[in-house]
């Protein structure tokens, strides 16, 4: 900016060097032109009373204005004492034979240049000319050179100043983001200072580090929980292995235990490999966040509740689910809309009771998709709808249940991630009702869906 600034200065003091130079040299030449002129016409009117070999001509004064008088025949006079001027020129001789106008014209002598004024007079003509002085240009210029060096230097130590002055806060706030990068420390806030584009970058970067405080300390509560979640399954797991093997090498294995104890020891250990399975798979799919390469499209949501309820009773053959869905159109991601679909049926279908189906419904309201889910089970505690939605919450009643408490954490961030909404209820059967409000939206062309769908679809 220093560099700029004087240059900026230096070029502006240039120009208007050349233009004042340019300016003072005309006026300071019209000044001269007029007064040649003036001074022509008062010796012509006195040659033309007195003749001009016989009029008499000014001394001269040692400097400035010089005189001729060119004769009839060419011949010149000049006042004793005065310095030759230059020949008469063909343009001056036409003028003082009464072939050509009046003549201002600029001449070199020996040493120095003229201006000459040719004025007609009698049968001949008048010169008056003065010696063509640079010397005013020449001071002006030096002047103006001073002057520019000056204003270059000022200029450059005021750009400097209002450099440093104005960048002030862009060096603390290197200096502050140099820090946070050596210390990892997010807490330290930037000091809102300066003003405009600067205060909102500030601003801006102090919100990049709130959303990473927040970042950090979601991963440390993720990480936290998932290893107080592990921690259960695995030493159950552990335990049941060290006492296999234990019996094993003992080869007691067949006495100590029954075929009975040995099938259900058995399943037990398959349960919690599925378990900890389930919640590996949960965790991964939790601390993605809303990172995924999906592509978002246009889809009928109820081709994503058909299909999530297909999966749910292949994975559970016992599970039955009525659906009552009419054709919706969103747009999202449909691997994602089916994994939250699928962990609200699966939700409900640990609370059903075997005679009772997990109820779904699927229909436009306003300008929402509203998907519900409710079973017949024994409902949700007011106490724990508040955090029903909480990672790794489970009520006291679900602690003996199958499931890792991530399920409908992933149902609400997938919605939220879609502009929607999660609530949780009581349905009309006692049980729990899930619902999910989703944008919809109109769909590109008309649809071969079905407008309804017949429950137990």
């Amino acid at each position: 900016m220093t560099v700029i600034a004087a240059t900026a200065i230096a070029v502006s003091v240039f120009a208007a060097f050349q233009v004042a130079s340019e300016l003072l040299d005309w006026e300071l030449r019209n000044t001269a032109e007029n007064q040649l002129r003036a001074d022509a016409r008062v010796l012509a009117a006195n040659a033309e009373r007195a003749g001009l070999a016989q009029v008499q001509l000014p001394p001269y004064p040692g400097s400035g204005r010089l005189v001729r008088v060119v004769l009839p025949d060419g011949s010149t006079r000049t006042p004793a004492g005065q310095p030759g001027l230059p020949p008469v020129s063909e343009h001056a001789g036409r003028v003082a034979r009464g072939t050509s106008a009046d003549l201002m014209e600029s001449k070199d002598g020996d040493d120095d240049g003229y201006r000459i004024y040719t004025l007609r007079a009698g049968d001949g003509a008048v010169q008056v000319a003065r010696v063509a002085d640079d010397s005013p240009i020449n001071r002006f210029g030096l002047g103006m050179l001073l002057i520019g060096l000056l204003c270059v230097v000022g200029g450059a130590l005021v750009g400097r100043t209002v450099a440093r002055t104005g960048l002030a806060p862009i060096d603390r706030l290197t200096a502050a983001a140099v820090r946070v990068a050596n210390t990892r420390d997010l807490d330290a806030d930037i000091p809102d200072e300066g003003g405009g584009e600067i205060r909102r970058l500030i601003q801006a970067i102090n919100d990049m580090l709130a959303a990473l405080r927040d970042s950090r300390r979601a991963q440390r509560l993720l990480a936290e929980d998932a290893a107080h979640e592990l921690k259960t399954p695995l030493t159950s797991l552990r335990l049941n292995i060290e006492l296999l093997v234990r019996l094993d090498r003992r080869g007691t294995l067949d006495t100590a235990l029954s075929a009975e104890s040995r099938t259900r020891l058995l399943n037990d250990l398959g349960a919690q490999v599925a378990e900890l399975s389930t919640l590996a798979a949960e965790l991964t799919d939790l601390a993605r966040g809303d990172t995924s390469d999906e592509n978002t499209e246009l889809l009928d949501l109820a081709d994503v509740v058909v299909a999530a309820a297909a999966q749910a009773r292949s994975r559970l053959p016992d599970l039955e689910v009525a659906l009552d869905v009419t054709s919706v159109w969103v747009s999202g991601r449909p691997a994602a809309l089916q994994r939250a679909v699928l962990n609200l049926i699966d939700n409900a279908g640990k609370w059903s009771p075997a005679d009772q189906p997990v109820q779904v419904r699927l229909r436009a309201e306003g300008a929402s998709a509203v998907l519900e889910v409710d079973d017949a089970g024994p409902g949700i505690d007011a106490a724990d709808v508040p955090r029903v939605f909480d990672r790794f919450y489970r009520a006291d009643s679900a602690r003996a249940l199958p499931g890792s408490g991530l399920g409908l954490s992933i149902v609400q961030r997938v919605v939220h991630a879609h502009g929607g909404r999660a609530t949780v209820a009581r349905s009309a059967r006692g049980g729990a009702l899930l619902r999910v409000d989703l944008p919809a939206a109109v769909p590109a062309a008309p649809s071969g869906i079905e407008g309804q769908r017949p429950p137990g679809a």
